[in-house]
């Protein structure tokens, strides 16, 4: 081989170890997909289906809980027992009926969030994974039936915890075990579309990217003070310039 073509490559290799290594914790619902009422009606229709009770659950909090959370609080709201059994049920049956109603719905992608994976993806330096309030089975029925399940490496889901704030941990934990690499908290981006997530980056020291495509608005989301704050990802260059991925 040629000294130049050695010189180039050795520049080159020295250039990527030289870019700080970045973990990306995307959140999906609001952030990633817009799939309107699905998660709901899947909810209602389990509810009704497991134990014969009709609720629109109008006065149940779902943007940015966990979904064994709401389950939760589901079952607490009609006087049945919290066990880990009857959640578990509970959430079987809630993907089941996830798995039929997401192809009756009209969703989307959200502005600009395929054109971003594609470039993020391509880069090296940077590893890109979920960090949702998702149970693992109900993010992958999500993200396959949108096309862009492939994207992400691994997660951290409601099966892991039904604490939002605990799933950094979890994410970063799975990280080093698949890179052999600890990521620092200021090495790691939570990004997400509810006060929840910005929460939960700040519970474990990460950089918070809150993103106004959800169901809070930009004044609202303003006043958790993330550490960027975007109406959308349909800027991909301008996105990926200011956040330096």
């Amino acid at each position: 081989m040629p000294n130049s073509s050695r010189s180039i490559q050795s520049a080159i290799r020295n250039r990527q170890s030289a870019i700080e290594k970045r973990l990306l914790l995307f959140d999906i619902d609001g952030t990633l997909i817009h799939s309107p009422g699905v998660g709901v009606q899947s909810l209602k229709l389990t509810l009704a289906e497991r134990f014969a009770i009709t609720d629109d659950l109008h006065d149940v909090e779902i943007a940015g809980m966990t979904d064994s959370g709401i389950v939760s609080r589901i079952l607490s709201k009609h006087k049945i027992p919290t066990t880990h059994e009857n959640i578990a049920a509970f959430l079987d049956t809630y993907v089941h009926f996830l798995s039929l109603e997401l192809p009756r719905r009209s969703g989307h992608l959200l502005p600009g969030v395929l054109q971003l994976l594609e470039k993020l993806k391509s880069r090296p330096h940077l590893v890109l994974a979920l960090l949702t309030g998702n149970v693992s089975r109900g993010a992958q029925l999500k993200l396959e039936h949108y096309g862009v399940w492939h994207f992400f490496e691994f997660g951290a889901f409601a099966d892991d915890s039904h604490d939002r704030n605990e799933l950094g941990q979890f994410a970063r934990t799975r990280a080093q075990e698949k890179h052999g690499y600890e990521f620092g908290p200021a090495q790691i981006d939570v990004i997400g579309d509810t006060p929840r997530d910005i929460a939960c980056g700040k519970a474990f020291g990460a950089r918070t990217i809150a993103i106004a495509t959800g169901s809070w608005p930009r004044d609202k989301l303003s006043a958790h003070k993330p550490d960027f704050l975007f109406d959308d990802l349909a800027n991909v260059d301008e996105v990926i310039q200011r956040l330096g991925w």
